[in-house]
């Protein structure tokens, strides 16, 4: 099969559902990791049905799955703990996001697991963690996202806090789980000895390490930040404007040498030149005035002739891209990140789907998708012979409701 890329001959078991625990494993399958998805026989990771539009299937889990094998396997019956901790004594990373206790409860825990595998790099994705008074509660990424501070900063001031469209705790926290199974891999690789690792990431951490200096502020100054809209508190000019063809373009215009620039470009060379708006604590302090000036520009000219103008002269700008948008951008479709590969929708219909590409790129081995989410249980068969299980086990196992 060749180098697959630079986590090749690196084996990890996903025991996660939904986002988070996924979406940690699907990077590192990107990068060539052989990632078995182990799943709930019969109905499988949830998200399978999350967004569901046609099929069987949903495109999220073709998107998050890819790269993967997918094993079922009922982890609640003692056969199914069994072939789990074999798998898991042939592996290097366990990916898991179940409730803190859940693991330990089926002698999966890891002290149990490092005795079998010492070098095993058990990475746990939870809600809370897996310490503190609230470990044992719920949590989910939108609460995480509540609990870490990022909904007091959302939306506009006297209404309510509004969510961003996606699963943006779940994914921050996924990648948080690739930093640390990547750092687990790298200790083990200098200990002289067992240097089993155990990574616990908390959906709230994951979004509270996005608060920049929320908490300092406070502390220090008894500033309590709020929403703002679209514009970035403490930094100016840096907002969303509306166009004369009601499209709107977003600018950032607060870097001082970039400022100077943008207040010509709309035609306001005073404000350029007024020394109080020099650095961006004198913009901030006129943050309202600032906005007027470039909305009354935006609102004479259209989306496209506004961006023309600011690139011309190097002001960082651009128009919000809707999913239509983006599928057609040249520089989307240059940089690989409208991958196009055949899916199966429903029953043996497939057709061309376009699905977002590798993230990072790399120039010498790339991430590449091998293949996209998997079917249920499609690779239960060859894990189990990798396992040493033989065919006629299979059968009563399947039998037994284990697999």
């Amino acid at each position: 099969m060749g180098d697959r890329g630079p986590l090749d001959g690196v084996r990890v078991v996903e025991l996660g559902n939904f986002i988070a625990a996924p979406t940690a494993g699907r990077l590192l399958a990107d990068f060539g990791a052989d990632v078995i998805k182990v799943e709930r026989p019969g109905t499988g990771d949830e998200l399978r049905r999350w967004r569901l539009h046609g099929g069987d299937t949903s495109l999220l889990f073709r998107t998050l799955g890819r790269n993967k094998r997918s094993i079922t396997l009922d982890l609640r019956q003692p056969a199914g703990q069994e072939i789990a901790r074999r798998l898991i004594t042939r592996g290097d990373v366990l990916l898991e996001n179940f409730r803190p206790g859940t693991l330990e409860r089926w002698g999966l825990g890891p002290d149990q697991l490092h005795e079998l595998n010492p070098d095993l790099v058990v990475v746990r994705v939870s809600g809370y963690g897996q310490t503190g008074p609230y470990r044992d509660r719920p949590g989910f990424g939108g609460v995480a996202e509540a609990i870490g501070g990022l909904r007091a900063l959302t939306g506009y001031p006297d209404l309510p806090p509004t969510r961003v469209g996606v699963s943006l705790a779940d994914s921050v926290a996924g990648l948080y789980a690739v930093i640390g199974a990547l750092l687990g891999l790298a200790r083990r690789e200098r200990a002289a000895g067992p240097s089993g690792e155990v990574v616990d990431v908390a959906l709230y951490e994951a979004v509270y390490s996005l608060m920049e200096s929320l908490i300092p502020d406070f502390d220090a100054f008894e500033v309590v930040r709020g929403p703002a809209g679209s514009a970035l508190p403490g930094v100016a000019p840096s907002n969303t404007y509306r166009c004369a063809d009601d499209k709107y373009i977003v600018i950032s215009g607060n870097g001082n040498a970039i400022y100077q620039r943008l207040m010509r470009a709309i035609g306001r060379s005073d404000l350029a030149a007024d020394p109080a708006l020099a650095d961006n604590t004198g913009r901030v302090a006129h943050a309202d005035l600032l906005d007027q000036a470039i909305g009354a520009w935006t609102a004479t000219m259209t989306q496209e002739a506004a961006e023309a103008d600011l690139l011309a002269v190097g002001v960082p700008s651009g128009p919000i891209l809707t999913a239509e948008d983006i599928v057609k951008d040249p520089h989307f479709q240059a940089r690989g990140m409208i991958d196009r590969r055949r899916v199966r929708i429903d029953g043996d219909h497939t057709t061309e789907v376009a699905f977002p590409g590798i993230v990072p790129t790399l120039t010498r081995r790339p991430g590449r998708t091998r293949s996209l989410g998997p079917e249920l249980g499609e690779h239960t068969e060859a894990v189990l012979a990798e396992l040493d299980i033989d065919i006629n086990t299979h059968a009563k196992l399947r039998e037994q409701g284990v697999i």
